[in-house]
């Protein structure tokens, strides 16, 4: 099970899927409150000290090429590679190549460049952003749509920590141990994964932070001609957004951030915050079904208990372990259009047939029918790793499960253990405790909420517009369910975002769209 925040490209597909449009409410009085800053005004410093040719390089766009991983996009779409510094100390040394993807505006009145970072950490841009395209087809009207796969990622120097055969050894490992061997064994396994990330890395492993990528988005600013920095980032997005505005401030264009982390939560406030959100999320769906949270919660927790003793068998032969079950029951969680296939994956479980909750945690880990692995939660870990300076011990982590497990009897304890697991004997330091987003003097950001998010709970929105600044961060509330509110269906959400990008128009701070 995964720590950190994560914006799947099941979810990002899930969002393309047309619902029912909901009813909208606005609190506000729909007026312009401010102006955001367009990319023709107040002329931009470059990043200091970076030499000319990485600054005034020019990009060879041309077709894009698919994958095993990516199918090819269509004939709109043009990639390419832009050279960036492995070291921003050592700005004249070696680089390396990002792969970047682009649609060109297709109306006469462009604005610039719009960047776009699905989150993650270690989501592609490169294979989201076609897929993503339909649901900001009227950005691309004023807007080239730019994503990039961050260094480490895909097709930008990523990372692969583990053989597909190894990964699915690993699976058997119980990442809620019940004794002192369990618990060596899961301690173990996370070392050995750091070390085969540092074998597979080298010297990248010290530059994949989110520091580096916010420091590539602005070469690549440059590099594309723009005076202003444009973005749009969803889930860990928003944290590299906040990133950005603070190295950044003068630079800042309209910068949407949807699906908020909250910057001022360490790795165990992070866990803390996920787990209260997996478990609202999953108390709502329960209610939707008529079920008592509370009876049910305690249903979904006893099914993992016996799955741990034994595991239940599937379809395709592979046993589900404890490990794999829990993630099948979250990944739904990511949006209401998945919550009827969680129902029929638990009563397929309670009836012993473990295929359908297999299913959906496969879909998550990037394993596709021949058993191959994608790298997303390579990169996924490598980044927040670097980040992440907070290492919990085992000690600290059995100290920490009674509050875990009252925050959510279904997801605390996996999420309490993984604060010790996840970079546990990790080859390289972290970074900071919480990452720095303040940004005096940078124009208005647009903070999206959405009160029903899962991996990113709400409560995580206000402390973003707080830790921005006065002045600078705009909240934007969404009454609504799953992870991101943009595209979700809530028409008040997707024109109030598409007046500030597309016109500058910034909305009076505390809107709600109900």
């Amino acid at each position: 099970m995964s720590r950190s925040v994560r914006w799947t490209a099941a979810t990002a597909a899930a969002l393309l899927v047309a619902g029912c449009s909901s009813g909208t409410s606005d609190s506000g009085d729909g007026k312009a409150s401010g102006n955001a800053t367009s990319s023709a005004t107040t002329s931009s410093r470059a990043s200091p000290g970076l030499p000319a040719s990485l600054t005034s390089q020019k990009l060879d766009w041309g077709r894009c090429e698919g994958t095993s991983d990516s199918p090819t996009p269509g004939s709109d779409w043009q990639c390419a590679t832009l050279r960036v510094p492995l070291d921003y100390a050592k700005p004249d040394g070696e680089t390396i190549g990002l792969a970047l993807i682009r649609a060109k505006a297709t109306g006469g009145s462009r604005i610039g460049s719009l960047l776009f970072n699905f989150g993650g950490p270690g989501q592609s841009g490169v294979s989201v952003m076609p897929s993503y395209a339909g649901t900001v087809s009227a950005l691309r009207e004023r807007y080239d749509l730019v994503s990039w796969d961050p260094r480490g990622v895909g097709a930008s120097e990523g990372v692969r920590c583990r053989s597909d055969k190894e990964i699915q050894a690993a699976e058997s490992v119980d990442p809620s141990p019940d004794n002192a061997a369990e618990e060596k064994a899961y301690f173990q396994d996370s070392a050995d994964f750091g070390k085969g990330c540092e074998k597979s890395a080298g010297k990248l492993l010290s530059h994949v932070s989110t520091t580096d990528s916010a420091r590539d988005m602005d070469l690549m600013r440059q590099v594309l001609g723009d005076t202003k920095t444009h973005y749009f980032g969803i889930s860990y997005g928003t944290e590299l957004g906040g990133v950005y505005a603070h190295l950044f401030p003068k630079n800042v264009g309209r910068l949407i951030l949807d699906a908020v982390v909250d910057p001022s939560a360490d790795v165990v406030g992070h866990a803390k915050n996920q787990a209260r959100g997996f478990q609202r999320a999953l108390d709502d769906y329960l209610k939707s079904t008529g079920q008592d949270p509370d009876q049910g919660s305690q249903k979904i927790a006893a099914l993992l208990q016996r799955i741990d003793a034994e595991p239940l068998p599937t379809s395709s032969g592979r046993k589900l372990t404890q490990g794999l079950a829990v993630t099948g029951v979250f990944v739904p969680l990511y949006s209401k259009h998945s919550w009827p296939a969680l129902t029929s994956a638990l009563d397929a479980a309670e009836q012993g047939d473990g295929s359908d909750l297999l299913a959906l945690s496969d879909g998550y880990n990037d394993r596709d029918a021949s058993g191959h692995y994608g790298t997303t939660t390579h990169a996924q870990r490598v980044i927040s790793c670097l980040d992440d300076k907070q290492r919990p011990t085992a000690a600290q982590a059995r100290k920490l499960l009674p509050e875990f497990r009252k925050i959510s009897p279904v997801f605390g304890e996996f999420m309490g253990w993984d604060t010790a697991g996840w970079c546990h004997d990790w080859p390289v330091a972290g970074q900071y405790d919480t990452p720095e987003v303040g940004a005096p003097g940078a124009a208005p950001v647009l903070v999206v909420g959405n009160t029903g998010d899962p991996a990113t709970p709400y409560e995580g929105t206000r402390k973003m517009v707080d830790e921005l600044g006065r002045g600078v961060g705009v909240m934007l509330t969404w009454k609504g369910e799953g992870h991101g509110a943009y595209g979700s269906g809530s028409d008040c959400v997707d024109s109030t975002v598409n007046a500030y990008l597309l016109d500058g128009t910034v909305p009076r701070d505390g809107k709600v769209c109900s």
